[in-house]
């Protein structure tokens, strides 16, 4: 329509005309009607043969025997004679064989719009594209801090061990698959992660679990409890934590990381979950349930986080409220009761053992797990696992043939 290179002004012309006519009977007028009117200066043929005056676009619409329309002109003059060339197309008076009326609605200055366009994209490329170059102090910090605690990592044992720095002071330790899962604990400030770097359990790990109460705490895959397997018929294993599923304890926040080392479960509860007859172990391996913690006392976040969590004030004193799976098993033991958890630990809905079945059936939200004081069958299993819970920590597991990898066992002990 105009070249924006060199267009200033663009002529805004409304047209009426008493009759049919076309684009070529337009055109005509305004060349006609206008010719000698202003001198040779002004002359619309000499304007647009030097492009000072750009092509005419005309646009009409014939309706009823009338026909209206816009016309567009294009200029690169100055104001007083885009004016004076604006004015000059008023008086057109017959288009063909018609009476016409042609008015001026409006001259618009090009530049002016153009520079609006750029303040816009100049606000949006200022809001987008720039590099937020704020300083955070907490940032800073923290980035300073974390490389201290990478930085402290080291090793243990004939094997070489990649060991956080406390692990040999510490009374409790954590076990867990590589170097990379040792270096994450340490960003979060966990300095007594030791790590069994492959399926094969090195001799100093072994060592280190039956001096020091032992948290295992490996991947959420096969290969994590695979590695869990081997540990629990070689080592004396504590307490376990279960990874999310499909989950890497490389690639765990930080509240995910205390989340599960928080709701740890006795070695007693899953045990059987991997071995048909636990008479067959080795009896230092089925001693009670040891009470200890699982990660680095001198992690007083971390500490200060995990006590008191499962604290409520009440009138007369304090009620304890389970805030890990173990704490759900004391609460149903013994009392013919199920409770459907989701994954923070809370009751999604309590019912009587004896309509789980039912219950599971009926229910609409997504559930984690299942604490319930009664024998599991294949059956119930099966149905549970449609459901996607992820652990069932039972009274007894009975009838099982078929044990789904996707779901964690845990006995509740009588």
């Amino acid at each position: 329509m105009y070249s924006p290179d060199t267009t200033k002004y663009l002529i805004h012309i409304s047209l009426s005309a008493e009759g049919v006519v076309e684009k070529p009977d337009v055109v005509g007028a305004i060349f006609g009607q206008t010719e000698g009117l202003l001198g040779e200066d002004l002359d619309l043929r000499d304007l647009q043969r030097t492009g000072r005056v750009g092509r005419i676009d005309v646009q009409i619409t014939s309706k009823k025997g009338e026909t209206t329309g816009d016309i567009l002109i294009s200029t690169s003059l100055d104001r007083a004679e885009t004016a004076i060339l604006a004015a000059s197309l008023e008086t057109i008076d017959r288009v063909g064989p018609c009476v016409a009326q042609v008015t001026v609605q409006s001259i618009e200055d090009i530049r002016v719009s153009k520079r609006k366009k750029i303040v816009e994209r100049a606000k949006e490329i200022l809001i987008e594209r720039f590099d937020d170059g704020a300083i955070d102090s907490d940032e800073l910090l923290d980035d300073v801090r974390q490389t201290i605690r990478v930085e402290k990592i080291g090793t243990i044992g004939e094997e070489k061990l990649p060991a956080g720095p406390n692990v040999l002071e510490s009374d409790a330790i954590i076990i867990v698959e590589g170097r990379a899962d040792v270096l994450n604990l340490l960003r979060f400030g966990i300095k007594n992660a030791v790590a069994v770097e492959g399926t094969h359990i090195p001799a100093s790990i072994v060592d280190l679990c039956g001096k020091k109460t032992t948290t295992a705490f490996f991947d959420g895959d096969r290969g994590g409890e695979l590695i869990l397997r081997e540990l629990l018929q070689v080592a004396d294993i504590d307490f376990v934590a279960f990874s999310p599923r499909g989950k890497s304890v490389e690639d765990m926040t930080r509240k995910e990381v205390i989340k599960t080392l928080r709701n740890k479960v006795p070695v007693e509860y899953v045990r059987d979950q991997y071995f048909e007859d636990t008479a067959d172990l080795p009896s230092d391996l089925r001693r009670p349930v040891r009470a200890a913690p699982a990660h680095d006392e001198e992690d007083q976040e971390t500490d200060d986080r995990t006590a008191g969590a499962g604290q409520k004030k009440a009138r007369g004193g304090t009620v304890k409220t389970p805030v890990t799976i173990r704490d759900h098993m004391e609460d149903v033991r013994g009392k013919k009761i199920a409770r459907f958890l989701n994954s923070d630990m809370t009751v999604i809905r309590e019912t009587t053992s004896e309509e789980v079945e039912k219950a599971v059936d009926t229910l609409d939200s997504p559930v984690t797990g299942i604490v319930t004081d009664r024998s599991v069958d294949q059956k119930l299993l099966d149905r549970l696992v449609y459901k996607g819970v992820e652990y069932v920590a039972a009274k007894d597991f009975k009838g099982i043939i078929k044990r789904p990898l996707n779901i964690r066992l845990m006995k509740i002990s009588s």
